[in-house]
Formats: C-alpha cells, structure tokens, sequence
C-alpha cells in the first residue's frame, strides 16, 4: 500500500477500523470487544447475552464516573451495540442463523487490527530481538533451500546439515549440554504468544473473505438473469480462484497440518513441557495459552462453516432453477393452449402445420389381450369370540433405545489416553450394537459436544455387522464427512 495523501482520507473516512480510533467512546468499545471476545476466543455471541454483558459493564462505569452519573452513558445496551453494528461504524457483524430469529454479533476483521494496534502501545518490559532475527534468519533459509533447484547444492546442503546435527550429538555425548538461559526463553516464548494471537486474528480475515464471496454468490443469484450453466460457471470459477490463492492453499495446508492427531499430541506435550518451565512461569500467562491449539481448530471450524454455507446456497440455487424451468415449460405449453383457441373460431388460411411423415397406428385384433375377470374376494360373516389363551402385548412395546449415556462414556473413555479420536475410529474400538440408529445418536452427540469438528472434505466410510433374515452376518457401510471428537 502507497500511503499518500488520497489514501490515508479515503481510509480515514471508511475504514472502521480508523472510525474506531476517533471515536469518543472507543475506551469503552475496545475495552469491552476485548474482554468479551477477543480474551476468550468467543466467535459469536447471542444479542441477549452480549446486551446483558454491556449493561453490567455500563453500570460499572457509571458508578466509577459518579461526576457524570446517568448522563455518562444513557443510551441501552442493546442501541449500543446496533450502533456499533451500523454500516457507518463496522466494528461488529450483526446477522441472523438459520432457524432462529435472535440476532448474533461477532468482531469485524477491522475492529480486531485496532485493538491488536492499541495492545502494542503499552511499554513492554522486556522486549526480545533475538528470536525474531533468528526466525527471520530461517525463513530465508527455508526460502533459499526450497527454491534451489540443482540436486548437487540440494545435497551439499543436506550434508552440511548432517554435519551440524553430528557435530551437535557429539557434544552432548561429551557431557556439554548447551542450554537456553532464562532471557532466551522469555524471548521466544513471548514470540510464539504474538504469532498465537496473530493467527486467530487473520482466521477471522479469512473468514470474513470467505463470507464476501458468500455474499456476492447471492447478489448474482438474485439479479441472474442469463443462463443457469453461465451463472454456474462464473460462480465455481471465483470459488476456485480463492481455494487457488496463495490465502487460500496456505489455509488449507494449515487446516489439514491442524486435524493431524499425531500434530495435536505433540502441540499438547511441547505447550505442557514450555509452560512448566520457571522463566515461562514467571511471565504469569494467559492459561488459555495452554489450549490454544483448540482455540485455532474452533476458529478454523468458523472458517470450513462459512465455506459449508457457500455450498448450500449453491444447492439451493439448482434446486430453484429447476422449479423454475419447469414452470417456464407450463407456461409455454398454456401459450400454445391460448393461440390454440383464439384460431378454433377464425381459422388461418393456408397451410398451418406440416408433418414430416404421415403414418398410422396400426392395432391387429389378435394383438389385444383377452379379457380376465377380477377376481373378488369372499369375505365371510363370521362372528369373533374372544379366546381363553393369554397373549404376551410385551413385543407391540419392544423399541430400539439408544442409551446415549454409554455412548458418551465410550467417548470419554476413549479421549482419556489421546487428544483427539475421529467417528470411525471409535466405533471400530467399540462396534455399533444397534446399528444406524447407533450411528445418528453418536453424530446426535458430536452436534451438542463443544469440541467436536467435521472435516467435510474429507468423507470417511463407517461398517458395522447386523442380523440378515437368514441369521447369518451382514456387513454395511455409511459414507459421512469424518467427525473428530476432541478432549
């Protein structure tokens, strides 16, 4: 970007994020965003509770402004929060969910850069260098590496790096262990913190261009008024040019190193073994740092729903057009209907209509089937006498019950050794006892689990073994996108 004059005004005017800044009340806009989404990685909020929130941190400060009193700030929670949802400021996203009519508010990418800005005006007590040259030092590195193209420097190098790691296990054999000294690590801790909070934010961003493409699909929609294959192609095109991008391919290779479970062990016990450490502890962090790789799965989640709904929409959008161009063809058949009767009085001179090829049906009467007669039933009068026997009514009462309870304790079980386990995994340790309707109470659960993730792209077949008439073992098989429980 060319910070001259022009763009500096134009942002100044439009950019919600400098409107945040000016504002007068962007103590109490930053200070609450902050606090309520940004500290615990809430993605989206019910208006209710959000209004309900605000109004105790208005007659907070109320009370701590006792000079101003009522007047400090007189407006409801809930106005607060529409004004801040207005597209003259942008600072939150208000929309509604399928199914539902309370409204939901969520940060806009905007609102997320300024208060990261302000976050970074504090004085810092210690700021490090040393971990971000030497992470710049292997970015460039990496870049050199991955880019050289003649095997015979791809070798040298990989021998030099062989040497080093040698050399390296040579000296700690030899009893000298280097060590990183408190400083260092407080450095590169700090880092890592910055890069953890970094990457939720730009997951909001590409959320937020995710929905901008959602949201373009759906004025096309609208105002289409060419071809469905046309409109088709302009769509799924635009679609694969933001999987192609360059935003595009690295969220998904980051995704897909996320739902690594081998990846998730090892983020858990690197986070376990760094936050025990003294000079770690002494820093006194955040303990949602101790999960944030969780905190990433749920944002990423946000991101893989938005995609989910551009899709639907697309659905949707066939299923419409085929309602339509079914009813265009009845509307063409009543014209012709219509023109038909207007000329039955006033006939047209002339030739009307040309067949190309005039021939006849032709039915041989042996052809024609010979007459069978129905054959009516005889139901006789017979009058019903109740019996002495005892019949057992239990099995008119005899229903599959799912126990959801031992399905929950299945999971439990099973998330006890081990960060994370999929559907298929889980039901290959405990097979299904009662089948599909097993199958729906375990994605019945996984929908009301807080750490539950679906990985649409990715299908995944489920077998279980049932009953046949026969009484012999019968195998079957269900396709779904792979569900992922998680601790």
């Amino acid at each position: 970007m060319i910070l001259d004059f022009t763009t500096l005004d134009a942002l100044r005017t439009h950019h919600p994020a400098w409107r945040l800044l000016v504002s007068p009340h962007a103590p109490l806009v930053v200070s609450f965003l902050h606090r309520v989404f940004v500290v615990p990685n809430v993605r989206v909020m019910a208006a209710a509770d959000l209004a309900e929130m605000l109004e105790d941190e208005l007659y907070a400060l109320r009370l701590q402004l006792d000079n101003k009193g009522e007047t400090a700030f007189p407006k409801p929670a809930l106005d607060y929060l529409n004004d801040w949802a207005a597209a003259d400021k942008g600072w939150l996203r208000k929309f509604y969910r399928s199914g539902t009519d309370e409204a939901q508010f969520d940060l806009t990418p905007a609102t997320e850069k300024a208060i990261a800005w302000l976050a970074q005006l504090s004085e810092r007590q210690f700021v490090g260098t040393e971990s971000r040259l030497l992470t710049l030092f292997d970015l460039l590195k990496q870049m050199s590496a991955g880019s050289e193209a003649d095997p015979a420097k791809r070798i040298a190098e990989l021998h030099k790096k062989r040497d080093e790691i040698d050399a390296e296990i040579a000296q700690v054999l030899s009893g000298d262990v280097p060590l990183l000294d408190d400083t260092a690590l407080k450095d590169r801790f700090q880092q890592f913190m910055q890069g953890a909070r970094e990457l939720l934010a730009d997951f909001r961003e590409v959320e937020h261009n995710f929905r901008q493409l959602d949201r373009r699909v759906r004025e096309r929609i609208a105002l289409w008024e060419g071809s469905k294959g046309a409109l088709l192609e302009n769509i799924m095109g635009e679609r694969d040019a933001i999987a192609d991008s360059d935003q595009g391919k690295s969220f998904r290779a980051f995704w897909d190193f996320l739902l690594s479970s081998r990846r998730q062990e090892e983020l858990t016990e690197l986070l376990d073994h760094v936050l025990a450490l003294p000079a770690v502890a002494e820093l006194k962090t955040n303990g949602r740092m101790r999960r944030v790789h969780y905190d990433w799965m749920e944002a990423g989640e946000h991101a893989q729903r938005t995609v989910a709904a551009l899709s639907q929409q697309l659905r949707r959008f066939l299923d419409d057009q085929a309602w339509l161009e079914n009813r265009r063809i009845m509307d063409i058949l009543h014209g012709i209907e219509s023109k038909a009767l207007a000329l039955r009085d006033v006939p047209p001179t002339g030739t009307v209509i040309e067949i190309a090829q005039a021939q006849a049906d032709i039915d041989l009467a042996m052809e024609r089937p010979l007459f069978t007669p129905v054959i009516k039933p005889v139901i006789a009068h017979l009058t019903l006498q109740a019996e002495e026997e005892d019949i057992d009514p239990s099995s008119l009462f005899d229903q599959v019950v799912v126990d959801k309870a031992r399905l929950t304790r299945h999971i439990r079980h099973a998330l006890q050794n081990r960060a994370q386990i999929t559907l298929s995994e889980l039901v290959s340790s405990q097979p299904l006892q009662q089948g599909l309707a097993e199958l729906v109470t375990y994605l019945q659960l996984g929908s009301e689990l807080p750490n539950t993730v679906v990985d649409e792209a990715t299908p995944e077949p489920i077998r279980w073994e049932t009953v046949a008439a026969d009484g012999g073992a019968l195998t079957r098989c269900a396709r779904l996108p792979r569900v992922i429980f998680m601790r």
